[in-house]
């Protein structure tokens, strides 16, 4: 009997729409604001592979500042010192921000990542966006033997070790190469000195075997680079700043 009131009630039905409608009304301003915070302050990402051995594993979940914000206060491009990332600073770079995208494509993979947990998409972000380590800024010098980068910073008179101008310690993996391998090839752990343009930057893996990375790609453009890994939240027992 009380349902069949709300059925035919005016009141009740008026209550219902205004119901359904502020749902509505939040999930939209929630989906603003969600993309609002991820795209100018912070985001969440899950590694998928293993490229940044032995220090970060496939499946780790990484809290990453976004560079948004700061690109739309300064509102041009970035010297080495107003930079939000340093030498041995984990970074996400977006080769796609080369090349000119659908809006509503992206529009309606944002739409469908929001709404499937980050589980369903059109875009395969894998294909172009990376989890990388910043060695060198623009304007070095950069050379590397056997692995390891050495870099010259603009108007320095001294090479250091990629480790030496970190301001936190990491470690690499350096694979077994073949005797025979040929040394002209990107993996092969050397490569004659080169200096950075003024907005290039050189990333590498934590994993110096066959993996992409500026090696294989040439230095990336500032631009590229749209955050930064701040904070590591799972799996628990390596909880804390990669």
């Amino acid at each position: 009997m009380f349902d069949k009131w709300r059925k035919y009630s005016y009141a009740a039905q008026k209550s219902q729409w205004l119901f359904v409608r502020w749902i509505f009304v939040w999930i939209v301003v929630f989906f603003l604001l969600y993309n609002l915070m991820t795209g100018f302050f912070f985001s969440m990402w899950a590694l998928e592979n293993e490229t940044m051995l032995p220090g970060l594993h496939r499946g780790d979940r990484l809290i990453l500042s976004s560079f948004g914000f700061d690109r739309l206060i300064l509102q041009k491009a970035w010297t080495n010192r107003s930079m939000p990332f340093r030498r041995g600073h984990i970074v996400l770079v977006d080769t796609a921000l080369k090349e000119k995208k659908n809006i509503f494509i992206s529009f309606l993979d944002t739409v469908v990542r929001f709404f499937t947990a980050q589980q369903g998409n059109i875009i395969d972000q894998g294909e172009h966006f990376f989890i990388k380590r910043v060695i060198a800024l623009p304007g070095d010098e950069i050379s590397m033997t056997k692995f390891v980068l050495r870099v010259k910073p603009q108007d320095e008179t001294y090479s250091y070790t990629e480790f030496e101008l970190s301001d936190r310690p990491y470690d690499i993996t350096i694979p077994q190469v073949p005797a025979l391998w040929d040394e002209s090839l990107p993996f092969s752990g050397n490569m004659d000195p080169v200096v950075l343009g003024d907005d290039e930057c050189f990333v590498l893996s934590d994993d110096r075997s066959n993996t992409n990375d500026s090696r294989t790609w040439g230095p990336v453009s500032t631009a590229l680079i749209t955050g930064r890994v701040l904070f590591r939240y799972w799996p628990l027992n390596r909880l804390g700043r990669p």
